[in-house]
């Protein structure tokens, strides 16, 4: 990395992105040639918008086209990766789709942060269905992009976020947000936030990337820490787990835990019935103090 670069702070990281084509994953294109030999002519908006929400940087891609082509007439937001395929049309979205320029698969610290991403939204469209969300694609999307920021300088600039790891596998910091700070000046999440408001990502994706204040916004940041604790699937992240799960049930009290628990994709079954188990152990301890 360029010297120079070492010294930008969040501000100068988001203006720099802006300036960048974003590349997709490359199974995205993939996807989109099967569903062609499968379904010809009869494409469904809805059957490509499931391959963008495998896909966070095609996710980000296609929300900054919809709203740089977004007509002024159109009052609403495109807050969900249906609404801008739907926006922009299918020709379009196919074009913009197979003229992206692929990641390349061997940054095993892209691929950790991209299946953590990939992982949190389609937990986030089963639990948001589980507390009767307006549109749970929403609270998908903003799950999808929660760690934009990290995945993008992972993207062009690895030797930032490996410095972070390294930092916190050193055990000279504790937690993921002090080891970035120490290693570069920033947290990931304040460039995340920093990237949607240069490129104007809509205002309630906004609002549910900070992961605070509502309960939509508190289910984005639940089940991005879930995802992270599932990819790591350690004992230590067992533990949280449980505590992620209880602080979901919370926001749903009307659905169990054994159904919280099937909505965690990735997560083995045998794992799925100790997390059960230690969640449970945990309500027992809350309800006894």
């Amino acid at each position: 990395m360029d010297a120079w670069k070492r010294r930008w702070g969040v501000g100068q990281w988001a203006a720099y992105f802006e300036t960048q084509e974003l590349p997709v994953m490359p199974r995205s294109k993939t996807m989109l040639r099967t569903l062609e030999e499968s379904k010809g002519d009869l494409l469904a908006p809805v059957e490509l918008s499931s391959i963008v929400l495998q896909d966070p940087l095609l996710c980000l891609r296609l929300l900054r086209e919809a709203e740089r082509t977004k007509s002024h007439h159109l009052a609403n937001e495109t807050t969900t990766a249906l609404a801008a395929i739907m926006q922009l049309g299918i020709d379009q979205f196919k074009l913009l789709l197979l003229s992206s320029q692929d990641i390349e698969e061997a940054n095993a610290g892209l691929q950790e942060v991209e299946t953590r991403a990939t992982v949190a939204s389609q937990v986030a469209q089963r639990w948001a269905a589980g507390r009767m969300d307006t549109d749970p694609e929403e609270v998908a999307v903003a799950t999808l992009l929660a760690d934009a920021g990290e995945l993008l300088l992972w993207v062009y600039e690895p030797e930032l976020p490996q410095a972070a790891k390294d930092e916190l596998l050193s055990g000279r910091a504790k937690r993921s947000s002090q080891a970035q700070t120490q290693a570069c000046g920033f947290g990931f999440k304040q460039l995340t936030m920093r990237c949607a408001e240069i490129w104007r990502l809509p205002s309630l994706v906004v609002q549910l990337l900070r992961g605070v204040d509502t309960p939509r916004a508190n289910l984005t940041r639940i089940c991005s820490n879930a995802a992270r604790h599932v990819v790591e699937s350690s004992a230590t992240s067992n533990l949280a787990l449980a505590c992620d799960l209880l602080e979901v049930h919370k926001l749903e009290p009307s659905v169990s835990l054994d159904w919280l628990v099937e909505g965690l994709v990735m997560l083995p079954d045998d794992h799925k019935t100790d997390l059960i188990a230690t969640a449970n152990e945990l309500l027992a301890r809350q309800a006894d103090a």
